[in-house]
């Protein structure tokens, strides 16, 4: 037949693929499939792709011709899998389709045979990297006008059409990414230089509350003592939140600074937990009674309070918040280790945010705080030479497991 493809017209066609530009996905596929359309001189080619949100095949590219508007019209270009339909069989399949009399197909979309008057249809599968995506499919009114030669080349169009699509999603998920990376850029050097500002400020406005205090203390005013010993405290938290901004910021400039010293963790845990530990939640300590390391004190003790104050934050009230300190061999290193494991009795970490738990600017639910504690305390961790894993089955609470190499101070 005159419009079956040579092999030169399918190079030609397949060199036209290969030059569309990555563009979104509806431009491209529409391109190509009116590629295909001034080929085989179908007069419907469309691009259908899976939506696996309503499971329902979509014809994202579709080619410019009244029949194709029709479909479009009728609501056509929408096939719900359930529906059935030579092309939805197509994709559940992954096998090839052609018919010249699609009238004699039994599960056929009486609107493609009866509205559209379709009779000749070729279609193969569409795979995007890997996984069948969607279907590419040509039809025409005429009888017999497909050829197995028409299928071939079709097929050899389909796997094309599959890496165009599979580069056109590559290229708006770079674009994606790089737009995101650019905003959090921007938002982390804005947040940086308003805590640089903020700590400024801070030493001021320390001294002029200590100042009321030990005004109001001398003069007995009892209710601006207690306003004013609020307001210190306010104060505190806000100046540990700049200092988690700043130290967030000398992490990723690996600037950060560790004095380590020989320290009895158990000691520091002991004081963590009695000056977290809250008249609603038990924090208890047990494990070795003693266990020296080379740590930073200071570091290692915001390390603690961050995993402590979390899981009191997130147990129940009359609950209890487990702290485990022992020490063992490390199977692949043969070195030994110290283990702290802090756990609590809450609803657990989200699924969707396990697996960023220790990024920046992650919280869980309706947390408060930006995110910053969990992310500083595991790169303080790792500065030592550690790790800091979570896990969180489902309706067990949380449990963090810290990992330290325990070495001497010569070594």
């Amino acid at each position: 037949m005159e419009h079956e493809p040579t092999s030169e017209r399918l190079l030609t066609t397949l060199e036209r693929l290969l030059e569309m530009p990555a563009v979104d996905l509806k431009t491209t596929l529409s391109q190509a499939v009116q590629c295909v359309h001034e080929v085989l001189d179908a007069e419907k080619v469309d691009a259908f792709l899976h939506d696996p949100t309503k499971n329902t095949l979509r014809a994202i590219g579709t080619s410019d011709t009244p029949l194709s508007q029709l479909q479009i019209a009728q609501g056509l270009d929408l096939l719900p899998v359930s529906n059935g339909g030579s092309v939805v069989r197509v994709y559940m399949t992954g096998e090839p389709y052609i018919t010249g009399h699609a009238e004699q197909d039994r599960d056929e979309l009486l609107g493609v045979i009866q509205v559209l008057g379709v009779r000749s249809h070729i279609a193969v599968p569409i795979t995007v990297a890997g996984e069948r995506r969607g279907v590419l499919s040509a039809q025409s009114p005429r009888p017999e006008y497909f050829t197995q030669g028409d299928l071939c080349f079709l097929g050899a169009v389909g796997r094309w059409v599959g890496a165009l699509a599979h580069r056109v999603e590559l290229a708006v998920a770079t674009a994606a990414d790089a737009h995101q990376s650019g905003r959090r850029a921007a938002a982390e050097e804005i947040i940086t230089v308003l805590a640089h500002e903020l700590r400024n400020h801070l030493a001021p406005l320390r001294y002029r509350l200590d100042m009321m205090l030990r005004r109001a203390q001398k003069e007995k005013r009892s209710a601006d003592v207690r306003d004013a010993e609020q307001g210190s405290r306010g104060l505190d938290r806000l100046a540990s939140l700049v200092s988690d901004l700043l130290d967030a910021e000398r992490l990723e400039r690996g600037m950060l600074c560790m004095q380590p010293t020989q320290l009895d963790l158990v000691r520091l845990a002991q004081e963590v937990a009695q000056g977290l530990e809250t008249a609603g939640v038990t924090v208890r300590l047990r494990g070795l009674p003693q266990l020296v390391l080379l740590l930073d004190e200071d570091r290692m003790r915001q390390v603690l309070e961050n995993l402590v104050s979390n899981a009191i934050k997130h147990s129940p009230p009359g609950g209890t918040v487990k702290m485990e300190i022992s020490a063992q061999i490390a199977t692949e290193s043969a070195q030994r280790v110290a283990i702290v494991e802090v756990s609590d009795q809450g609803p657990g970490v989200p699924s969707e945010i396990l697996p960023h738990i220790f990024e920046r600017f992650v919280t869980a639910g309706n947390a408060n705080g930006l995110g910053l504690g969990l992310y500083l305390a595991s790169r303080i961790v790792a500065a030592h030479g550690g790790t800091l894993v979570v896990s969180s089955p489902p309706n067990q609470g949380a449990r963090f497991r810290l990992t330290l190499p325990i070495e001497t101070e010569d070594r």
